[in-house]
């Protein structure tokens, strides 16, 4: 072996030493890289990709679907209706943030006359409503009313100390004038010490069978911190048949909800 042969392989030795070397302070930080939410892998605590666990989402397999109890349009005036999809959410400590749905409607033939879609979030634990107002169907009337979500939901988890701090109540709900120019009123109180922005509060009348009969919306800017309200709903034709419950549900994006 010749000396100049030696000195090349000696080049050569140095060079993938250095290669070695550089390769390794690259690839070493991603092999030892903190699990993260947005890894796409499965890691840390989480209970599947990317969620789970102490990330904010929520996995689909560990959540329930929520229930459509049952949806309904309601003559405002002739030609136009409000909406309401009446729901469910069997998840105590997950909401959405936001997703879209759509209302289809159909006369007595079950002929389709039309739709509306729109997009909402949905609050954690319990029963809530998405409303849609002023919906121009001519001269049909909208006998059967189907509700349904148009993509898959994102579940994100909320902490269990928001849920317990941020509470809504209402009191005082009388109705007026139910034969002539119907007129609802009610108190609505921000039981936390947090502002609630956006407050979407619908009202629901239930005959002596339990159905319902009517619904309104109204909304508030912003409830402050312990601040109550008075909401008003009124209806521009009287509202047949007995009205023996009024329900009246707020409802708002816990997400846009800062503890301090």
């Amino acid at each position: 072996m010749t000396w100049a042969f030696k000195r090349q392989l000696i080049y050569l030795g140095i060079f993938v030493a250095l290669l070695l070397f550089f390769g390794f302070l690259v690839i070493y930080p991603n092999l030892n890289k903190a699990p993260t939410c947005v890894d796409n892998k499965q890691n840390g605590d989480e209970t599947g990709i990317d969620c789970g666990g102490s990330c904010p989402r929520a996995c689909i397999f560990e959540v329930d679907q929520i229930s459509i109890l049952w949806s309904r349009a309601f003559r405002v005036v002739p030609g136009r209706y409000n909406a309401v999809a009446y729901l469910e959410n069997h998840n105590e400590n997950t909401a959405i943030n936001k997703i879209n749905y759509r209302f289809r409607f159909a006369d007595k033939d079950n002929i389709y006359i039309g739709k509306r879609d729109g997009e909402a979030y949905i609050p954690p634990s319990g029963k809530f409503v998405i409303f849609e107002p002023a919906i121009d169907v001519g001269n049909s009337i909208p006998i059967y009313t189907t509700f349904e979500f148009t993509e898959e939901p994102l579940w994100i988890q909320v902490s269990e100390e928001k849920i317990n701090q941020v509470k809504v109540l209402v009191s005082d709900i009388n109705l007026e004038n139910q034969d002539t120019s119907p007129r609802l009123t009610a108190v609505v109180k921000n039981n936390s010490l947090f502002q609630i922005p956006e407050v979407s509060v619908i009202s629901v009348l239930y005959d002596e069978s339990g159905n319902a009969v009517s619904s309104s919306r109204t909304y508030l800017d912003k409830l402050d911190g312990e601040e109550s309200k008075e909401v008003t709903f009124t209806w521009p034709e009287p509202i047949a048949g007995d009205i023996v419950a009024k329900e009246i549900i707020p409802i708002y994006n816990i997400f846009s909800v800062k503890l301090k």
